[in-house]
């Protein structure tokens, strides 16, 4: 029996290693030249259930919180466990007061203990949430770290093709994300805008949340001065250059958060198509072919793990019904 996977992003690499992982032969087909080049590239990295479930469903919560212990075992070295610090200027209290009626796992914060988490913001903000149990990794090498693991294990890889030959493989797993949109029904394409600083003025130990009313930020720290900034959230399936109105949101709230930030340097841009459903949750969907894991807005590395152990298992147990039938 070989699966054949279509997509090497976060899904498809997550859902290769867990079939690799039951020992069951994968092969890998992806369309560019390498690994994570579609919107994993431009992810946050964010294992974040609890902050996330501020504006998702409650299963998108209850799913993510094994993924910094998968993560941990796919990719070791990679996690780091600083949890998340969610912060509002003075007159945005009531959002920070709102986003922790939605949410759970944390605790509130007051000046002198947002110093002591981070002393850069000290004298900054008075009041703030801190979610200890959540984590983050940098998405390009947690990819790189799931693409070595899958070789180890078997999986073999095609890059720059599309998969022709469906029909020489015992099952197919669809992990194709955005490319799948308008063969997988009601998915849409959400655009996600980005960009890296580079400043040795400001240090930061974990993803900071700004809230704001209209253009709420995070920051997650990539060490060596580099920190990524994200991301914009806008209805369309446009992946064209980052817009001048999103780059001067983004700028503007990191300035807000640190007026250093005004003086750093702006290393790289990016924007990416998130597959999205209208309730914003992922699903596993059969397919003529086999099963797609699809829609995983923004939730990519933190629902991957969880999504591609369902996909596993399910083709494992379809597998072995085969199997018992034809005995």
């Amino acid at each position: 029996m070989t699966v054949l996977v279509k997509g090497a992003g976060v899904a498809g690499l997550a859902t290769a290693l867990e079939l690799a992982r039951r020992g069951i032969s994968v092969e890998v087909v992806e369309h560019r030249t390498d690994i994570g080049l579609g919107a994993s590239h431009w992810a946050g990295g964010m294992l974040a259930p609890y902050c996330e479930r501020e504006a998702a469903e409650e299963i998108v919560m209850t799913l993510g919180l094994s993924a910094a212990n998968w993560w941990d075992e796919a990719a070791p070295g990679l996690v780091q466990r600083r949890g998340t610090l969610v912060l509002a200027n003075p007159r945005d209290l009531s959002d920070l007061k709102r986003f922790a009626s939605r949410t759970r796992g944390h605790r509130w914060l007051g000046e002198d203990a947002i110093a002591e988490l981070e002393p850069d913001l000290k004298g900054r903000f008075g009041t703030g949430l801190f979610f200890s149990e959540e984590a983050h990794l940098d998405p390009r090498q947690a990819l790189r770290g799931l693409y070595q693991a899958a070789r180890q294990l078997g999986v073999s890889f095609r890059f720059g093709e599309k998969a022709n030959d469906a029909g020489a493989y015992a099952s197919v797993v669809d992990c194709r994300g955005p490319q799948a949109i308008g063969e997988i029904e009601d998915m849409r394409g959400v655009r996600g805008e980005m960009l890296y600083l580079e400043t040795t003025e400001v240090s930061l130990s974990r993803p900071v949340r700004l809230l704001h009313p209209r253009h709420p930020l995070y920051i997650v720290p990539r060490g060596n001065g580099l920190f990524m900034l994200g991301a914009t959230m806008i209805e369309a399936e446009d992946d064209g250059p980052i817009t001048a109105r999103s780059m001067m949101e983004l700028l503007n709230t990191a300035y807000a958060l640190h007026p250093a930030f005004a003086e750093a340097r702006i290393v790289e841009t990016g924007t990416g198509i998130r597959p999205a459903f209208p309730d914003n949750v992922p699903r596993l969907i059969e397919t003529s072919e086999g099963l797609a894991v699809a829609g995983m807005h923004r939730h990519g590395f933190l629902l991957a793990p969880a999504m591609a152990r369902e996909a596993a298992e399910r083709l494992t147990t379809t597998h072995a019904s085969e199997r018992r039938r034809s005995a």
